[in-house]
């Protein structure tokens, strides 16, 4: 479960925390609303991983840490599925939070997930819409 928003995922964490079977990503502006998600918070079997992000964190610093947690710690799990909350509310123009994601850099984060799915998964991939409040 691969979750980009800009607030943690927080009751998918609390669904998974003693899922050996799952992993569950999330990366999410820290600190904001609900205050959870910090680097220590890892799960019953250490398979949650948070990455919060410091409040105007840009595409570069999201696409590298996004590359690195799917080559270092999914990729080796070779995922038979992945599924993906998919939260536009990091963009930039977004009036909620403050991190400066562009929409170029959602389009590369897709990819790179559907690659990842392709290699590990037959590119098995469902993605739930989430946050996102800059209708323009």
């Amino acid at each position: 479960m691969l979750d980009f928003d800009v607030h943690h995922g927080n009751g998918t964490q609390d669904v998974l925390w003693h899922e050996s079977r799952a992993r569950f990503v999330s990366s999410h502006q820290m600190p904001l609303f609900p205050g959870t998600g910090g680097l220590h918070q890892k799960g019953a079997f250490g398979q949650i991983i948070n990455m919060p992000l410091q409040s105007g964190t840009d595409g570069v610093e999201m696409q590298d840490v996004w590359d690195r947690v799917l080559t270092d710690e999914i990729e080796p799990y070779d995922p038979q599925l992945v599924l993906v909350s998919a939260g536009f509310d990091a963009h930039r123009r977004d009036p909620l939070a403050n991190l400066n994601w562009e929409t170029e850099d959602f389009a590369w984060l897709a990819h790179r997930i559907c690659d990842l799915a392709d290699k590990c998964c037959d590119g098995r991939v469902v993605s739930s819409l989430e946050g996102g409040y800059d209708l323009e």
